[in-house]
């Protein structure tokens, strides 16, 4: 499957305002390899019952830093129990317990930084998109979320050429809020990313 900028460009016109799952539906009619990725962060929950109300067998790639709060893991478990997720699950390499003795978390403007974001998510991320080979991607991704995500779209290109597919972007939390409500689904608010120290930083996969 592939797409231009220019009819990337004209299909998010024609999406923006239609309903995520008529969006995904259409998403997957043109794949080959879908897959989701999550980290079970605050409002992952919508994706995931979106993506598997239209295709219950889409791969769910869980990239798991293992610095997860308990809360996380415990909301990770009663979805992926509740929606049967298809999760295939990356971890890294190194084992939390060796990382924080040699190199514990280090600040933002530490030159460790770099390599400990490396470790926990983009290498587990890479190997995943290795072994998947997916041709649609679903994501989260949210306008107002970093500036980056703000100069995408419903649909976008990775780096790799890999179609994004974010049926939310336009969503605020208020109306993902009604969507939990709607699907008495649970939202998990207590979450921890050792990579980032503020909300609005890119966490490095969408770059």
């Amino acid at each position: 499957m592939g797409f231009s900028q220019e009819s990337i460009k004209r299909l998010n016109g024609q999406f923006k305002g239609i309903p995520p799952e008529e969006i995904i539906s259409w998403a997957i009619k043109h794949a080959t390899a879908p897959v989701v990725t999550t980290n079970f962060r605050p409002y992952e929950v919508a994706i995931l019952n979106a993506v598997s109300d239209v295709k219950a067998d889409v791969p769910v790639i869980w990239c798991d830093t293992g610095y997860n709060t308990p809360n996380t893991y415990k909301h990770a478990e009663a979805l992926i129990k509740r929606l049967k997720l298809n999760i295939d699950l990356y971890v890294p390499r190194q084992t939390t317990a060796q990382r924080d003795s040699v190199m514990g978390i280090p600040q933002i403007d530490d030159p460790k930084h770099a390599e400990f974001t490396e470790q926990v998510k983009l290498e587990p991320f890479r190997r995943a998109m290795a072994a998947h080979k997916p041709d649609v991607w679903f994501t989260n991704l949210r306008k107002g979320q970093t500036a980056l995500r703000d100069s995408l779209d419903i649909l976008s290109l990775s780096k790799d050429g890999v179609l994004k597919v974010s049926p939310f972007y336009y969503w605020s939390d208020t109306q993902l809020n009604a969507y939990l409500k709607q699907y008495n689904l649970p939202n998990e608010l207590n979450y921890f990313d050792p990579t980032k120290v503020l909300e609005n930083r890119e966490c490095g996969l969408h770059t």
